[in-house]
């Protein structure tokens, strides 16, 4: 589980690099439309970034006897929902912002039906995070 942090902290550290970059590079070289764009792109990974750091300490989490339980342990350690719905994270930042980064920067209309293919992978997320009675 600790691998959600570094990919958090990666994540996390990319959105803020480019927003810089969108902000300060390409404020001035595209139409608002595409910043505005952009900017989503930026806002769904950070979203998700902090998602991931959130992963380490839910799975931690030890329920009081008789509440509601996120997990069963596995063996390899961590609970298979939540180690699902953080790698579901990391290809949704990659799938969904990505492809929004190249069509704000491109202008190409095909990356636009990119962003599509991210939609069911972010929405996995919430199948994966279910919660258990115990």
């Amino acid at each position: 589980m600790e691998s959600f942090l570094v990919l958090g902290a990666t994540f996390g550290l990319t959105g803020v690099a480019l927003g810089a970059f969108g902000s300060h590079a390409l404020g001035a070289k595209l139409p608002q439309e595409r910043i505005a764009t952009f900017e989503t792109g930026i806002r769904y990974q950070m979203w998700h970034a902090l998602a991931l750091f959130l992963i380490v300490p839910v799975d931690a989490w030890e329920p009081m006897s008789g509440g509601p339980a996120f997990y069963v342990l596995s063996e390899r350690g961590g609970a298979p929902p939540l180690f699902a719905a953080g790698w579901s994270f990391a290809a949704g930042i990659v799938l969904f912002s990505g492809s929004l980064y190249a069509l704000a920067v491109t202008g190409r209309r095909t990356w636009g039906r990119s962003p599509r293919s991210g939609e069911p992978v972010c929405c996995s997320v919430g199948r994966s995070c279910c919660w258990r009675s115990s």
